[in-house]
């Protein structure tokens, strides 16, 4: 195994997995990452495949307990029936759409300036939004996550379709969507991260039969150790990120955001770093 790419590979996983679930895109960090590390191998679309399904892992292990109770209750318990409702109405507008226009998306916006333009747009979204929430006379329509109703799970899956932007971020478009919708963070969060193992399982198999020629045996190992680094940072990143919301709100990641984007568009305007113009 080349070490050097072995080292790529495994900063790559710990950017998967600390950012699929933060406001912040995973596609978007990645893009950028890519190219920074200039990591190229003839199957990158199957690598990024494997540690996106590393981070669906660790949030399935996270809420194991609940899912466990989800498919044991889908034919007694209303509470359960109702979340699997939601979650196929939130899941499908993104699904249609993906397959509809991922490929044009990918090749015209795969690129770190339009993921940096993106990073600075939704940063004054959320900026926006939380400043409406922090008006005294607010208050949320919808206190946990088991009280959403299917048209708030359709709104939020139609906010998600905004994530097939790189740069926009799933997390973002579906926390901050429910919070626009009347949703308190708490649920808006939770709801987010159940939304992400159809929409994220649903886009890895979709993705992996699409790019099954590009498997081969000699890069497994690549796969697996930048898999495992993904899974820890993820799972890490989705037990803080519930801590967090609990007494914060979501403008430093905006600010983030503006930063990072903000990096990236002065250094190509001013020639510090050679990014990559091509599609993907």
């Amino acid at each position: 195994m080349d070490w050097l790419l072995a080292l790529k590979a495994v900063i790559l996983g710990i950017v998967e997995g600390l950012t699929e679930f933060l406001p912040i895109s995973s596609t978007g960090h990645l893009i950028v990452a890519e190219s920074l590390l200039r990591f190229r191998i003839a199957s990158l679309s199957v690598f990024t495949i494997a540690i996106q399904a590393a981070a669906i892992v660790a949030v399935c292990w996270e809420y194991r307990a609940r899912l466990l109770h989800v498919a044991r209750g889908l034919g007694t318990d209303p509470r359960e029936q109702r979340l699997a409702v939601n979650l196929c109405v939130a899941f499908v507008p993104a699904a249609v759409l993906g397959v509809l226009f991922k490929p044009a998306i990918e090749t015209a916006l795969f690129r770190p300036l339009p993921v940096a333009l993106a990073w600075v747009i939704g940063a004054v979204v959320i900026l926006w939004v939380e400043r409406v929430h922090a008006a005294k006379d607010y208050a949320p329509r919808v206190s946990s996550m088991d009280e959403i109703g299917w048209l708030d799970a359709l709104k939020i899956g139609c906010a998600q379709c905004l994530a097939l932007i790189p740069g926009t971020s799933r997390s973002g478009a579906t926390i901050i969507g429910g919070l626009i919708f009347g949703l308190s963070r708490t649920a808006a969060t939770q709801f987010s991260f159940f939304l992400a193992i159809p929409t994220l399982l649903g886009a890895t198999v979709y993705s992996l039969y699409k790019a099954r020629q590009q498997l081969t045996a000699a890069e497994m190992p690549l796969y697996a150790i930048s898999s495992l680094f993904a899974f820890v940072a993820a799972l890490i990143c989705v037990r803080w990120l519930l801590r967090y919301i609990a007494t914060h709100d979501f403008r430093p990641f905006a600010w983030y955001r503006i930063v990072f984007g903000g990096l990236i568009l002065l250094s190509a305007t001013q020639g510090w770093i050679e990014w990559n113009t091509e599609g993907g």
